[in-house]
Parts: C-alpha cells; structure tokens; sequence
C-alpha cells in the first residue's frame, strides 16, 4: 500500500484544493492571502487536512495554471509554479507575493480571516486603494524579477547612442550595468521595475492595435498584439499609425516633392511615447492604438491626475504631474520626451500648425487622445469625393450607436449590477465604447458604490 503523506495544516498564508478542478476557487485564495499578507502559497492536489492525494500532471497543466492566475487576478502577479513529488504523487505548487493591494479576483476583492476567503468591506478597500495611490510609494522604483543581464542589448545600445548624441549624458561608460546605475534604474544587478519596462523585452508592456472599417469597433480589418520594452513597443506604435495615415503630395515652386500626412508625424510620436511613459504599469493594462475612418485614438491605462483638465497644459506652464518619474526621466536624457509637462502643448501644436483637429479626454480607466483625420483645406480640396462618400454613410453610423444604446439600456433592465466589463463583453464592443454609451444616457445613473452598488434607469413619466 502506498504510503501516505500529510504537509501539514491550512494557514491564513497556506491554502489546499484537491485538484485543478478547483483552479478559480484556488485563484480567489490567491487573492485573499495577497490582499492580507502580500505572500504565500497554493497547492493542488491536497485535501484541506493536508493529505496528499496528488493530481494528473501533463505538459500543458503549469501553462493553464499560469494563465489563469494573470488572466484573472488584478494588478497582476507573476508566480512561482512548479511540480512536486511526495512519494508517487504529484502536485501543483504554486508560490506567489505582491505589493499592489487591494488585488482583485474575478473583479472581486477579497481578504484572508483564518483560512476563509471572505468578500472585502469597502471600507477597507477603498483605504487600500489609497495606500496604493499614495505619493510616497512608487511601483517602479521597487526591484523587479529581472537582472540588467535581461536587458534587450540593441535597445539599450540605440538608446545609450541618442542620449550621447543630443548631449544628455555626458559620461564615458556604455557597459549596461555602469550606465543604468547611474541612471539609478537598478538595485545592485537587479533591474528596478523602470528599468525593466524600458529595456527588457517581456510581458510587463503590451500593445494592442487595430484598424477598423468604421467609427464603431464593429469590424476590424488588422488587429495586432506586441509585447516587449517600452522603447521598442513606441517605435512599433508610432509606425503602425505613419503607415495606416493618408498622404498627399505637393509641389513647391522649384516643382520639390513634399509628401505631407494628414496627422502631423511629430504630434503622433509625442503621443505614443507619452501613452507609454506616464501609462499605470502596474495596472497590467495594454497601450491600445485604434485606426478608424475618421479618426485615430492612442490611449493608455491610468486615469488623469486629479484636480487638473488636460487643457490647462496647453494654455498655461505647469508643474508636471509624473506617474512614473523614473521613465520620464531617463527618456528625456535621449530626448524621446521632454520635461515640463509640455507634450500635450507640443501635440496641440503640431496638430492647429497642420490644421488636425485633436482632442484629449480621460476617465476613471485611462487617457486618449483622438486625432481627426483629413482635416483642413489642403484635404477637403484633394479628398472631396470620399469626403461625400463618408457623408452618406453618417445615418447608418448613427442608427448603430442608437440600435447599441438600446440594447445596453434593455442589458442593464436585465441585470441592473452588471459591470461595465460584462457590458462590454455581451455587446461585443470595447469598455470605453460602454464609458462612452453611458455618458450619454442621462437617465441611467449608478446607485452605491464600488462593486456593491447597482445601475438604475429613471423612466419617463407617462
């Protein structure tokens, strides 16, 4: 008979499930435990008495367990998951820690008390989101899971190239590890969370982008997904949308082609480089480039600072409001962004200078910028007939967001504590899209708070 092994009891910081079987319930501990102690541990394949029953381990088993933690966990985590043996039987480790509460599972924050996963007060985690938020922590200054040995070395050496060249750095060393001290982007050969962003190709940056065949995300013609560093990624963003723009050409007097944009490239770059600098990193969010037929959106995850309208920025000098000082500062040595809060004045004007229309908007989830294409005379002279073209299609256009709205009003009747992610998801369109649907439906207000709150319609009298 085979022996039986017993590791011991379930704690506030250890946590037993029989099997994968149990994977979401495993994750929710996950979220629990982080919430309470920012560290600990999982296993599958354990009663809750701590007998080992063991579980059937494939080659894909640790790949869904990964992907399910970082699909469904926010911010997100990056555990340690491997296979143990105790005599013949095996099981799934999971080991895991983080510092960005309150952590969400499944869109719910919840909080360890002894070995129960219980649903967290609000209180407490509106307190915790303030902790997070506070001036005096910083995410990408604390030491990361990756060494300067990790760094993509052509990145770096075009970097370190630019910032030598505009006259921002000064000093003679090119080894990485010597420059990036001094740029105090490590911890001994330890990245900071900064310096990985910028120089490690990995999953801690993504970019998503995608062009559509209207002004509704209906119909896409191209969507593409990139992760790497934030430099690399920049470049691959600005590019998509130089190569997704029109252009037209023009002759000087001595008969010199100029080939002109609609979308001034200058203004693009500043955009992108800025979605990506100042974006919430720890959110785990995507930069998302969005080509439609009328306009172009960059967007970047992290709500604007408070108390101020991105207007202010272009009519007065303030004093820059930096989520992620250490990025913005090591992309101004290579003069990839400059300082003073001054790129969404450099963006508005490039944009009047070529008579491009641009908006700026924010929300509780992120920052876009929307830049209208085809604008000016030099377009409407030389575009006219698509111009009309697009004009006739402008009542189907407005009967779609209509035909939506219905039936985001006729999806809340049904289910008035719905997420703005669940709308999303059964209307088959993006979350701003609902962000923006709701804004424009005055009778349809949100009654609470957080997560415990509920959607009501005030109908009209009859």
């Amino acid at each position: 008979m085979e022996d039986a092994y017993n590791i011991g009891k379930e704690t506030e910081q250890r946590e037993f499930k029989k099997s994968t079987g149990e994977l979401k319930e495993g994750i929710i501990s996950i979220c629990a435990i982080l919430n309470k102690h920012q560290s600990g541990e999982l296993y599958f394949g354990v009663r809750n008495d701590g007998t080992v029953l063991g579980q059937d381990i494939n080659d894909t088993t640790l790949r869904t367990v990964s992907q399910a933690i970082r699909s469904n966990i926010k911010p997100p985590i990056y555990p340690s998951i491997s296979e143990q043996t105790y005599g013949k039987r095996k099981v799934v480790y999971v080991k895991f820690d983080g510092t960005q509460k309150p952590y969400l599972a499944y869109n719910i924050p919840r909080i360890r008390i002894a070995d129960e996963d219980s649903v967290m007060e609000q209180p407490l985690y509106e307190e915790m989101l303030r902790q997070r938020e506070s001036i005096s922590y910083s995410w990408e200054s604390q030491r990361s899971k990756y060494k300067v040995s990790d760094i993509d070395k052509q990145v770096f050496d075009n970097y370190l190239k630019r910032a030598k060249k505009v006259g921002r750095i000064s000093f003679e060393e090119e080894d990485p590890l010597s420059v990036l001290t001094k740029l105090d982007l490590t911890d001994g050969e330890w990245l900071l969370n900064a310096g990985a962003a910028l120089f490690v190709s990995s999953g801690m940056n993504e970019l998503q982008m995608a062009k559509f065949a209207s002004d509704e995300k209906l119909t896409f013609t191209d969507i593409r997904r990139f992760t790497g560093s934030i430099l690399d990624l920049a470049d691959k963003a600005a590019q998509y949308v130089i190569d997704a723009m029109d252009w037209r050409v023009e002759f000087g007097s001595g008969l010199e082609r100029q080939e002109i944009p609609e979308i001034p490239v200058d203004a693009i770059r500043e955009a992108v480089i800025n979605a990506f600098a100042h974006r919430k990193l720890e959110s785990g969010q995507s930069v998302e480039i969005a080509v439609y037929r009328s306009f172009i959106e960059i967007y970047s995850p992290g709500k604007f600072p408070e108390g101020v309208e991105p207007e202010q920025f272009i009519r007065e000098i303030r004093k820059p409001i930096r989520r992620n000082p250490l990025i913005t500062r090591t992309l101004y040595y290579s003069k990839d962004m400059e300082s003073f809060a001054t790129g969404l004045k450099r963006i508005y004007d490039a944009c009047e200078a070529a008579e491009c229309k641009v908006e700026f908007y924010g929300d509780d989830y992120g920052f876009t910028v929307r830049f209208y294409r085809h604008c000016g005379d030099g377009w409407n002279q030389g575009l006219s007939a698509n111009l009309e073209k697009r004009g006739t299609q402008s009542g189907t256009q407005d009967d779609s967001q209509a035909d939506a709205s219905e039936k985001l009003i006729k999806l809340i009747r049904e289910n008035s504590k719905a997420t703005r992610k669940q709308m999303a998801e059964t209307l088959s369109v993006s979350i701003r899209t609902i962000q923006r649907l709701l804004k424009e439906l005055p009778n349809v207000h949100y009654v609470g708070s957080g997560y415990s709150g509920h959607w009501e319609i005030d109908d009209p009298e009859e």
